[in-house]
């Protein structure tokens, strides 16, 4: 087992887009021959598109890109210019000479920081395609991470800055990839410990807030209960079906629950998605175990990364 960087899983293009000024941005993953893919939403409140057509019981077998943005709902308006890009590059289901591709997305709520207003539309979406062309191993406060906090369980005067985090895995032939933007209304700590990197603060006291234990003692009032969700996308080598993809986005969510307290409660939306090349025969278990272990880096790396902004601490800062 070996860790590598994501550009060295062939067939995907990862490209970011964002507005700094504004606290919002997107990011997309790319398949120009087509994925096989699934979903899992866990979080109670979010913001998607196309994610019933990754139900094995539907007709397409193939997508063709993921996009993960910030802007909430408005946000969703990032695909329109994705879906022009690829079929201008004739990416997609050849239709008559129309090339119509298939695109999924999930948007997290950076609303609070920044420009209120402002969001990832169809021209940022595009941009990110046309920044895909050029390898970018970039984390942080880049693309969908653009706006990303943590530790809003008691308001955005409390919150920690997060952002976007990545990380890839081989073990022999197989290669599994996961990217994600980190926007929890928990706390985000090193997988499977007490090490805590960044969550809510108490800017005043300069000291940190446990967010599970102020919530169950009812020493700090929840405020600001919608604005979160923690969006990723899973990305590999292997020869999976689309059932099979859907279990492995299943089974990622573990990462979620190992690295953030607390998850997937009604005011997130997380969500993951998964890609795959068909290329390698392996085991479904196998890809769900290194897709862990690889979510599991790319949460710590979207805390460890981060740097202030929008009035907020990281985790480098404290």
């Amino acid at each position: 087992m070996k860790w590598i960087e994501w550009n060295e899983i062939p067939g995907f293009q990862i490209g970011h887009s964002q507005d700094e000024k504004g606290g919002t941005g997107c990011t997309v993953i790319i398949c120009p021959q087509g994925a096989t893919a699934g979903v899992e939403v866990r979080g109670g409140g979010p913001a998607t598109r196309e994610t019933d057509l990754l139900n094995p019981k539907n007709m397409v077998q193939k997508i063709h890109a993921v996009t993960l943005s910030g802007g909430s709902a408005f946000g969703l308006e990032a695909s329109s210019g994705v879906m022009q890009y690829l079929s201008e590059h004739h990416i997609g289901f050849d239709m008559k000479g129309i090339y119509i591709p298939i695109v999924c997305q999930a948007s997290l709520f950076d609303c609070g920081l920044g420009d209120p207003k402002a969001y990832p539309d169809k021209a940022m979406g595009y941009q990110a395609c046309v920044n895909s062309e050029h390898t970018d191993l970039s984390s942080g406060n880049i693309g969908a991470g653009t706006g990303a906090s943590v530790g809003k369980a008691f308001g955005f005067e409390k919150a920690m800055k997060t952002g976007l985090g990545h990380a890839t895995i081989q073990v022999n032939d197989l290669k599994v990839g996961a990217i994600v933007a980190v926007n929890a209304c928990g706390d985000v700590f090193k997988a499977n410990s007490t090490h805590r990197i960044a969550g809510a603060y108490d800017y005043a006291k300069k000291e940190p807030i446990d967010t599970v234990n102020a919530l169950i003692q009812g020493i700090e009032n929840q405020s600001n209960p919608h604005e979160n969700t923690t969006i990723g996308c899973v990305f590999t080598n292997a020869d999976l079906n689309k059932a099979q993809m859907n279990k492995v986005a299943s089974l990622t969510h573990n990462a979620y629950a190992h690295c953030i307290h607390p998850v997937a409660t009604s005011n997130d939306g997380d969500t993951i998605f998964t890609m795959a090349t068909n290329e390698v025969a392996t085991d479904m278990d196998m890809v769900g175990i290194l897709a862990i272990k690889a979510m599991e880096k790319a949460i710590e790396k979207a805390a460890q990364n981060a740097h202030a902004a929008y009035h907020l601490y990281s985790a480098s800062d404290v």
